[in-house]
Order: structure tokens, then C-alpha cells, then sequence
């Protein structure tokens, strides 16, 4: 069962804030609604779950139109940021919850805790407080409850934003490894972590301003963005403000060859890099400039060099001898690893 968006707009006192979403998840898919606070993904999330009612548009959860039904009666699980969970009941009994309000013979439900409970890891766990857990161990329990109504559609939002780094990267692989035991369960995930997003999602749904901007795959939308907002949120970009020329185009004084298909001559665009495909030294595609900051980030050093007014940024392993600040440097990229772009707004 997947989930389509049919037109759907949600107001707040005449203020828009899902502006006409068509969007549709296919069966077994994960989806990853990523964008910034206020861009709308929450809401959307919410419009499924029917926790907020759509001004217009419809939703589907397969071919069945769930915009006039109470949430009970969806179908589907959901799991918060903040975990919700009860805290006068044991692990075992925060599972059960939804079971028993769909009125789950007893010996079923202890089946469907204890299944539920063994997938996130939690098994050795059910008679415990949530209070005794760790923030990731009660993430577990939020996520085994909404699993164990056997859901056809699964939402999360931001569900693990009040993790820290490490219990992070843990939970994202136990996440990545409960999709591929139920491969036939559509994933709703919000969030506005892009790491998240390019390791969960099989399509990755970009919205700003209560707007979708983009959708694809991470491949997709990673190395070929079609607008300035989607190459710097999904990895982080340079984007240079560029003249097109007959076989390339024009940064200040520096001639550099790009695919110019489709754009026409003497036209102002944006040329996307990613800073990891910036070389240090000479090369293909020239940029010389002074170097203003330099960052030591563990394996990789990255460095800041204004070009002729613009900032390039450049991720390289790390340097034994890195330069210096205020030295003139040379970058260089690969015209296949930039992506032309149409201008942004404000392009000088």
C-alpha cells in the first residue's frame, strides 16, 4: 500500500503552509520528506496521519481515500520525535497499546509485543520503565509499538533529532536493516538532516516554503540538482554565479568548461560544484584565488578561497603541509563535475 498526495493544501487562519502537494510514495518504498523548519514536510506527514485536515486536495493510502477518516482509523503507525511513550507502563505494555484499543485477542497481542520487540533489539527489554532506557533504547520501543499494529504505512518524523551523534548512526543502520525484514511497508520519514535522508531513502522529497522543489532519488538529486535551493540542501554545493559562453562559461576573468546544453549564449546561470570534487593545485577548470579560512576536520582539511569576490570551498584529505592564510592558491574541478543551474534569485 502507498501514499499519494493529491493537490493537497493545509491553511492555518488563511496562511498556506502546504501549498498543493502532489506527491505519491509507491508500496515498500521509503520516502524522505527533507527540508528546512517551516518548509511544510511536517504538516505533510501530519495531513496522512490525520492529525490536520487538508483545506483541499485529497490523500490515499493505496486506492483508498482516507482524507475524511479519523486517524484509528487509518491504519497506519507513527513515531514522534520525542517518543510519547507512557511512562506508569512497562516497555511490554507501551507495545501492546495499539493492540488493545483494535481490540487484538490477548494471546495475539503477546505474539505481536514479543515479535515486534525481538526486530528493534528490544526483546530483553519489555519489563522495564521507559525511565530505566537510554534515548535510543526508547526510540526502539516507540518504533516496536508502531510495528507492532503491522502497519502498511509507517510515519516518522524526525524521529531521531533528540539523539546524539553516535546513537545517531546506530539507530540509522538498525532503521536501514527493519526496512529490509519488511520490505512491503511504505516509509513517510521526515527530517532536516540530509545524512538521514541520502542513507534511508530510497526517493528523497526536497520542500521549502510549504512548497515541494524536488524530488528523486539521493543519486539524483545528489549529483544533478535542477535548482540552487536543492543543490545546497541535499550535500552542500558551491554555487557560482556564471555567464554562459559558446563553449563554456565565464566566472569573473576565468574561462571554464561546462555542459552548456540548452542554455543560451550571453545568459546568466549557476554553477554547481560539490566541494569534494575540488582539487588543490593545477588541473582542468582553473580557479585562482586567496585562501581566508582553513578547517582541519579530521580526515580532511577544508579550505576557503575567495575568487574574485565568491567563496569556493574545497574538501580535501587531509593536508600535511596545508597552506597558509592570505596565500594565493590554485583550485581546479573536472567540467563533468559541475552542474549548470538556472540563476538563483538575487544572481548579480
Amino acid at each position: 500500500m502507498g501514499i499519494r498526495f493529491d493537490a493537497v493544501t493545509v491553511a492555518y487562519d488563511g496562511n498556506v503552509v502546504l501549498d498543493a502537494l502532489d506527491l505519491t510514495v509507491a508500496p515498500g518504498e521509503v520516502m524522505a520528506l527533507l527540508g528546512p523548519s517551516g518548509s511544510g514536510k511536517t504538516t505533510a506527514l501530519r495531513a496522512v496521519a490525520g492529525f490536520v485536515r487538508p483545506a483541499s486536495g485529497r490523500v490515499f493510502l493505496g486506492d483508498r481515500d482516507v482524507t475524511d477518516l479519523p486517524p484509528h482509523r487509518r491504519g497506519i503507525g507513527m513515531v514522534v520525535q520525542q517518543y510519547a511513550l507512557f511512562p506508569h507502563m512497562r516497555v511490554e505494555d507501551n507495545v501492546a497499546f495499539g493492540l488493545k484499543a483494535r481490540k487484538v485477542p490477548r494471546a495475539e497481542i503477546r505474539t505481536r509485543v514479543a515479535e515486534a520487540l525481538e526486530m528493534t533489539g528490544m526483546g530483553a527489554y519489555a519489563r522495564r520503565h521507559p525511565r530505566e532506557l537510554s534515548g535510543g533504547q526508547q526510540q526502539r520501543v516507540a518504533i516496536a509499538r508502531a510495528l507492532a499494529i503491522r502497519p502498511d504505512v509507517l510515519l516518522l518524523d524526525e524521529p531521531l533529532s533528540a539523539l546524539d551523534a553516535q546513537l545517531r548512526s546506530g539507530m540509522l543502520a538498525e532503521l536501514a536493516r527493519l526496512h529490509r525484514e519488511l520490505p512491503d511497508v511504505s516509509i513517510l520519514y521526515v527530517t532536516h538532516d540530509q545524512v538521514e535522508a541520502l542513507t534511508l531513502a530510497d526517493r528523497i522529497a526536497v520542500m521549502d516554503k510549504a512548497k515541494l522543489r524536488a524530488c528523486g532519488t539521493p543519486r539524483e538529486l545528489y549529483r544533478a540538482p535542477t535548482d540552487e535551493f536543492t543543490a545546497s540542501f541535499v550535500g552542500g554545493a558551491n554555487l557560482l554565479p556564471v555567464t554562459v559562453g559558446a563553449t563554456g562559461v565565464r566566472l569573473g576573468e576565468a574561462e571554464l568548461k561546462a555542459d552548456t546544453a540548452g542554455a543560451a549564449v550571453g545568459a546568466r546561470a549557476t554553477l554547481c560544484v560539490r566541494p569534494h570534487l575540488v582539487g588543490l593545485g593545477e588541473g582542468p577548470n582553473r580557479l585562482t584565488g586567496t585562501l581566508s579560512e582553513i578547517q582541519w576536520r579530521g580526515a580532511t582539511h577544508r579550505l576557503y578561497v575567495e575568487v574574485d569576490g565568491h567563496r569556493v570551498m574545497a574538501d580535501l584529505r587531509e593536508l600535511r603541509d596545508p597552506p597558509g592564510l592570505g596565500d594565493e592558491v590554485t583550485l581546479h574541478f573536472a567540467p563533468d563535475d559541475a552542474v549548470l543551474l538556472p540563476a538563483g534569485v538575487g544572481h548579480d
